[in-house]
């Protein structure tokens, strides 16, 4: 997995001070301090050998010297000091940790335990805000879910589910090969490659009915891709369909449960939206529960399938106009 820039940062800002302190020290020993290899830490070093102060003098830049296989740096001063955590940074890992301790499936329970008792400790009164805050994780899944898929995830096992569509009103059994769990606004997610769609699919832990462990290698396979979550947990694909709805006021709920690509004011309080779907039987359920709140725009097939059905569910209670 590649390193992002902002995590060899903060490990080059912690290696200089305690490289000061340690001159000398044999470069697989450093290595293991920092948890790289020494050909990584070779690389953090030049990185070092070219840093410094403005100018970039000699006398500027950072001296690190490596050749015999001992580690000696010098003219480091200016960032000498180990980073300290300012009290805001305490008080945010503190809640922190402590919300981790209350999630049913965490791990290595006792290494967060380990972590927050050091780290209240060393915060001291100044940590005491932090019982005063408390974090709300949204709608908790049960618990047995939540650890089978944990358990999953750190065997590398498949995990076999009965999965809960609820716009079928369906229980799907899937094979599922587990990547990550994740906790994003307020629901938790598996990522995972579906065998069944072949594909990465996000499942929603609240919607699997059963889960289980299978004695099958759950490596998944070269092709699975994790989403990036800075552009949103739902990801336009190639087959998705563009819809177009007009919403009325007693409607503009719908852009803050789903994704919407478009957001128009129609100056009369209402919306008018476009959003992507690759399941054009959900988008069809949506539009029903809307009722005269919302109409589809665009496609127009879509848009009198839906009048098609509306008048059909109304015949039956004898209120069709045609």
């Amino acid at each position: 997995m590649s390193e992002s820039a902002t995590e060899r940062l903060s490990r080059l800002l912690a290696m200089v001070p305690w490289l000061l302190s340690h001159q000398g020290v044999p470069l697989d020993e450093a290595a293991t301090e920092f948890g790289v290899d020494e050909r990584q830490l070779v690389k953090d070093l030049e990185l070092l050998f070219v840093c410094g102060l403005p100018g970039h003098l000699p006398d500027d830049l950072i001296e690190a010297d490596w050749e015999e296989g001992l580690v000696y740096l010098g003219n480091a001063d200016a960032i000498s000091r180990p980073l300290k955590l300012g009290v805001d940074e305490a008080l945010a890992l503190i809640v922190g940790l402590r919300t981790l301790m209350d999630i049913p499936g965490v791990g290595d329970r006792e290494a967060v335990s380990r972590a927050l008792a050091k780290l209240e400790a060393a915060a001291g009164s100044a940590g005491e805000p932090a019982g005063t805050v408390q974090v709300s994780l949204g709608r908790i899944v049960d618990a047995d879910v939540l650890t089978t898929a944990e358990q999953a995830l750190r065997t590398r096992r498949r995990l076999h589910l009965g999965y809960l569509v609820p716009h079928r009103d369906e229980t799907t059994e899937r094979d599922v090969d587990p990547m990550r769990v994740l906790h994003v606004d307020g629901r938790w997610y598996l990522e995972g490659w579906c065998h069944r769609a072949e594909g990465v699919r996000l499942f929603r832990l609240d919607r699997v009915v059963s889960a289980a462990v299978l004695d099958v290698d759950g490596t998944p396979p070269p092709a699975a891709r994790g989403r990036d979550l800075d552009a949103g947990m739902f990801e336009p694909g190639p087959q998705d369909h563009v819809v177009t709805l007009e919403l009325r006021p007693s409607a503009r709920w719908v852009v803050d449960y789903y994704p919407v690509d478009r957001v128009v004011e129609d100056g009369a309080g209402g919306l008018v939206v476009t959003l992507r779907t690759g399941d054009l039987a959900w988008l069809r359920q949506l539009a029903l529960r809307l009722g005269g709140s919302g109409r589809v725009i665009d496609p127009p097939q879509l848009a009198e399938h839906v009048r098609e059905v509306a008048l059909e569910a109304l015949a039956g209670y004898g209120e069709a106009d045609g």
